[in-house]
């Protein structure tokens, strides 16, 4: 034997992970994907959606197979959030995780895939009823997204290729936790030009109705915006 091999054969091994925090936006409010843990310890209780990084894959790799299998789509917007490596995080083994924040349109995956999984939305005050450290990771993820939220137009992956401006800003009220004044809001958003008016509108909240938009990324400005509100 080697003195290379001696040194990694003589090191600790433990298992990596990864954990997938999934945030989607209905009634306006962000919701987070979950599923009940089906083994011990904790089996039964709320969990991130997740799972072991294997020999063949990086952990990038890891957290799109997931995210994919999971929701049928592919090329969702998925960031790393930290690794998690208290000691005793896990108390099954010695785990050290990679945690990840995804934004997915709620209205287009594949519902069916979500059910093979048992795998369901809950509201975010839910999160701290979560296993482990994963309400922590929850946090952190939330405390990213608002960060980001106010450089770049990432809240634009929770809508419907379509949207109207009160759904708009809805999302945003819903990122930040606290109303928006209407009008600034609209003047605002409309002065970036990254979103274009459609000539579709929207009749199920009134009458007169509501028109859509579209957001259009060729017209997006540049990350000195700021999109605070």
């Amino acid at each position: 034997m080697t003195y290379e091999s001696f040194y990694y054969k003589s090191q600790n091994l433990f298992l990596v992970a990864v954990d997938c925090i999934i945030f989607g936006f209905h009634n306006n409010e962000i919701k987070l994907l979950v599923h009940p843990r089906a083994m011990e310890p904790e089996q039964g209780g709320l969990s991130l959606m997740g799972g072991f990084v294997r020999k063949d894959e990086s952990v990038d790799q890891a957290a799109s197979y997931i995210l994919s299998n999971l929701t049928g789509l592919e090329n969702i917007f998925m960031e790393q959030v930290k690794v998690y490596g208290e000691l005793n995080r896990d108390p099954g083994e010695r785990v050290i995780t990679c945690a990840y924040y995804s934004l997915i349109d709620i209205n287009a995956y594949d519902e069916s895939l979500l059910k093979n999984h048992h795998a369901f939305w809950v509201s975010l005050d839910k999160a701290s009823d979560l296993i482990f450290d994963h309400y922590q990771m929850v946090k952190d993820a939330l405390a990213i997204l608002r960060r980001k939220a106010v450089l770049e137009p990432i809240g634009f992956n929770l809508l419907s290729e379509k949207f109207t401006l009160t759904q708009l800003q809805s999302l945003y009220e819903a990122i930040y936790g606290k109303p928006m004044d209407k009008r600034n809001f609209r003047k605002k958003m409309l002065s970036f030009g990254f979103i274009n008016k459609l000539e579709e509108v929207d009749k199920s909240g009134s009458k007169k109705g509501a028109y859509y938009y579209k957001f259009n990324d060729r017209n997006l400005l540049n990350n000195s915006i700021n999109y605070e509100f």
